[in-house]
């Protein structure tokens, strides 16, 4: 497995290894969305990785999600996250901060008094979410943004990066996938817009694009990333040509001189999602497909110039590195404790010792 552990240049961020710790909501931080010592723990144990991608942070009130889900638009979450960085780049890792929006995908249960749910349109997500005071809740009706206010919302992930740096984060990824505001832009089933963000894939693209551009204006193009899932339809997504759709945005993200494209393997056998990003967006690639042990060399001979992020496995194994690179069995994860207050399922995996 050499070339997994051979060095690799993202934009500005130059990667030990090529094995990534993906982007995982674990709900640890508390009530404020403040990150606290126990999330350093836990991303301090896993700075063996080449890069770190933590957990889906909001870059405003409005755009919470989930309870205990942490934000990066206060100075108490600066404060926050400088522990968590501090203890990676002890590591001699790097780690970037995803950017998420939850958009429609909301409650009033688990936000703040004062703010509210928007959407590109005013269409209810089916589904229900967890939330720790009121106990399973239907998503809220959002509310339609005015065209102004989409403007808004791009300073916002603008001013995030800016906050991600001043935490001590190498970078920012933008996460545009899962149903999440730029997905919601993005597909034809959730946008209705008739202005400048709706209509054709490229009038979709454009929140996600101008994200993107003003992102890189604030800290530099070559620290920011994108995520996306061609097909993907969580949180009640969909798209009249999710292909087409996502050629498009590569096309344009292609552009913009970004770090990198992190692809999740599409779960549609009729879109390879992995190839359509060789082909329209580039080779600085971070692919993601549930890679195993077995076959994550074999995925680097296909892609030379890629890094491969993991998900599950960083779970239960805080030392996957070091399990990788020696052959070691690696531990399940524990399901029932992914979300789940406290150390349990998140800091108390044990490293193999040999």
């Amino acid at each position: 497995m050499s070339k997994l552990f051979q060095p690799l240049v993202l934009g500005d961020l130059h990667l030990k290894n090529r094995i990534v710790m993906a982007p995982m909501t674990r709900n640890r931080a508390d009530a404020q969305g403040v990150p606290n010592a126990l999330m350093a723990e836990y991303y301090g144990q896993r700075g063996d990785a080449g890069l770190i991608v933590a957990e889906g942070t909001w870059p405003s009130a409005n755009g919470q999600a989930y309870c205990r889900q942490p934000g990066i638009a206060t100075d108490e979450h600066i404060k926050g996250w400088q522990e968590v960085t501090a203890a990676v780049h002890a590591k001699g890792g790097l780690i970037v901060l995803q950017i998420m929006h939850g958009g429609r995908i909301g409650s009033h249960h688990i936000k703040a008094a004062g703010t509210e749910t928007v959407a590109p349109s005013a269409l209810l997500a089916a589904g229900e979410v967890v939330t720790d005071n009121a106990g399973m809740q239907p998503y809220d009706m959002p509310r339609a943004l005015e065209t102004h206010e989409v403007k808004a919302i791009v300073q916002e992930h603008a001013q995030a990066a800016r906050n991600a740096r001043a935490a001590g984060f190498d970078g920012v990824e933008l996460h545009c996938t899962s149903g999440y505001l730029p997905m919601q832009f993005l597909c034809s089933g959730t946008n209705l817009r008739t202005d400048e963000y709706g209509g054709t894939a490229a009038n979709r693209a454009r929140f996600a694009i101008e994200c993107l551009r003003e992102m890189g204006q604030a800290i530099g193009a070559g620290r920011v990333g994108l995520r996306v899932n061609p097909g993907n339809t969580y949180n009640d997504t969909s798209d009249e040509n999710s292909a087409q759709t996502h050629i498009e945005l590569m096309q344009q993200a292609a552009k913009l001189q970004l770090a990198y494209l992190h692809v999740m393997r599409a779960p549609l056998p009729e879109i390879d999602g992995f190839a359509m990003a060789q082909t329209h967006f580039g080779d600085r690639l971070i692919l993601n497909d549930g890679f195993t042990p077995e076959n994550s060399e074999e995925a680097l001979h296909h892609f030379e110039h890629a890094a491969l992020s993991y998900a599950r496995h960083f779970i239960g194994n805080p030392d996957l590195v070091h399990r990788l690179h020696n052959g070691h069995p690696l531990n399940r994860f524990d399901r029932k404790t992914l979300y789940t207050p406290g150390a349990a399922g998140y800091t108390s995996y044990e490293p193999h010792l040999a």
